[in-house]
């Protein structure tokens, strides 16, 4: 209760949220929470400006930032559960949609039992990255040992992923660790492509560099070859540039993904 006024939300109608905005605006800004209280925050701040109100459409569950509330490094030790009953406790005084960072997914085997957990609490979409291995914070690069599957395999966990929801509004979003990999423009988009062949809702593509240039090259890319397919970006080391640019560049989500542990 907060105010005299109950602001959870029922799990179906929060679940289709997100995907009911994406049809709705243009460019959506979602941003990180790690508790009630900095979810409340995030669902209430409002800027008003000359050319309207100014909020955040969606909250952000992060694993880095999970992982760093606990003190632990960020390379998937926190488990699913202990991290389902946090956004359990964001949605009960909250109604905004919550997109999760499920890193790798985990154990292909074990993934469809996470996917229809979270689909039941109400979560709207899992992004799942390209990795294998010990994860590492992608922010760290080649600065430590971090390797992507193979597209063949990858494609297979969203291809399982995809099928694991009992409800449509639940969306995959593939996360491509190419560029913060060094791997180049053009396995990203190759990889971008499949993974759109084996089912996924949406891509992100992920960057450390400090200038946009690369992101917006790969969302030009993109865009050639699939129009309505959501694209995201997160935009934690290039912050010279602005949302509305993003967007304009065939950004459909950009998360502001550790800002709220920051501040």
């Amino acid at each position: 209760m907060r105010g005299g006024v109950f602001k959870g939300r029922c799990a179906s109608v929060r679940r289709s949220a997100f995907g009911q905005l994406l049809k709705d605006k243009q460019g959506l800004r979602v941003m990180e929470v790690h508790c009630p209280l900095t979810a409340l925050l995030v669902e209430e701040v409002l800027y008003s400006g000359v050319d309207g109100d100014v909020v955040y459409d969606a909250f952000w569950s992060s694993s880095l930032v999970d992982s760093a509330l606990r003190g632990k490094p960020d390379i998937e030790l926190v488990e699913f559960s202990s991290r389902f009953s946090n956004v359990s406790d964001i949605f009960d005084v909250t109604t905004k949609p919550l997109i999760f960072d499920a890193d790798t997914g985990g154990m292909i085997e074990h993934l469809p039992y996470h996917i229809r957990t979270a689909e039941r609490l109400g979560v709207s979409a899992f992004v799942i990255e390209d990795k294998v291995g010990l994860k590492r914070n992608s922010l760290l690069g080649n600065e430590v040992l971090q390797c992507q599957a193979s597209i063949e395999e990858f494609s297979k966990k969203i291809a399982t992923a995809t099928q694991s929801p009992s409800n449509p509004d639940f969306m995959i979003i593939a996360r491509i660790e190419s560029l913060i990999l060094d791997e180049g423009m053009p396995q990203a988009l190759r990889r971008a492509l499949a993974y759109v062949a084996a089912g996924a809702d949406g891509v992100m593509i992920h960057s450390r560099q400090g200038a946009p240039d690369e992101v917006l090259e790969f969302a030009r890319l993109f865009r050639v070859h699939h129009q309505d397919v959501a694209l995201v970006c997160v935009p934690t080391t290039y912050t010279n540039i602005h949302f509305d640019a993003l967007v304009e560049a065939g950004f459909n989500v950009v998360i502001y993904a550790n800002q709220m542990l920051r501040a």
